[in-house]
């Protein structure tokens, strides 16, 4: 028998949620476990209550989906799909690793097959086969660039732009992130900041910083400061459990 999927609803109408949710209830296999007005919340009571799937606005005040989803660490973030007013924002959502984009109102057959697409989405998370390959393709201008994942340090931000830090040489391409992160092995690498991912075999020292931040410092030396909503990530990479304090070498 198929477990339900545990899903939050994270939208600032009430009218939205409680129409979605109700929707959602129709579906034999979904059981909403959570619902919140803003993404500060959502942040907050998603670390205690963990959910397969989230039902993601984009426009909210204070944080809007997209900077929500930063702040939830990586190893916490479930299956997104953004139900939103607006259909301008889908590229950007699918850069962030969203299953599916739904705009209001929902249909009930399109969410149906919202909810297959998590369905099949988790299944290939869940395979035990899951492979990162040994080399990544990268947009640099009219080329594309096979870049060694084992010469990779870490991969830095740069507006529209990664910087791509190998053995003591640096390439800028124009790549998102959130596609740099998908092809890495996250046994491998840790994503430490929200436009900062590290190798965690080349991270020398670590030292306690303001606000729960850190200074990652590298073998190479390069510094690098984490954020606060990777804390956790970063603590779980170098096998510390979060009660412990980290010190320098």
């Amino acid at each position: 028998m198929t477990l339900p999927l545990r899903a939050a609803i994270i939208d600032d109408e009430p009218l939205a949620r409680a129409r979605l949710g109700r929707l959602l209830a129709a579906e034999a296999d979904v059981e909403v476990v959570a619902e919140y007005g803003d993404g500060p919340t959502a942040v907050a009571g998603l670390r205690a209550l963990p959910v397969d799937v989230l039902f993601l606005d984009v426009r909210m005040p204070q944080v809007d989906g997209f900077a929500m989803l930063e702040r939830l660490p990586t190893s916490q973030r479930p299956q997104v799909v953004f139900v939103t007013a607006y259909s301008e924002h889908a590229v950007r959502a699918f850069d962030a690793r969203a299953v599916d984009y739904l705009v209001k109102p929902v249909a009930p057959d399109r969410l149906a097959r919202s909810i297959e697409r998590v369905r099949d989405a988790l299944s290939v998370q869940a395979a035990p086969s899951a492979h990162y390959p040994d080399r990544i393709a990268v947009s640099d201008g009219q080329r594309l660039r096979m870049i060694a994942v084992d010469e990779l340090e870490c991969v830095i931000a740069q507006g529209n732009y990664v910087e791509l830090r190998m053995g003591g040489r640096a390439l800028l391409v124009r790549e998102t992130m959130a596609h740099v992160l998908a092809r890495l092995d996250p046994r491998v690498f840790v994503r430490i900041h929200r436009s900062r991912i590290v190798r965690i075999a080349q991270i020398d020292q670590v030292e306690p910083h303001a606000s729960g931040q850190y200074v990652v410092r590298m073998r190479s030396g390069l510094r690098l400061t984490s954020g606060r909503s990777y804390r956790a990530d970063l603590r779980r990479a170098l096998g510390l459990p979060e009660s412990e304090r980290v010190s320098a070498n």
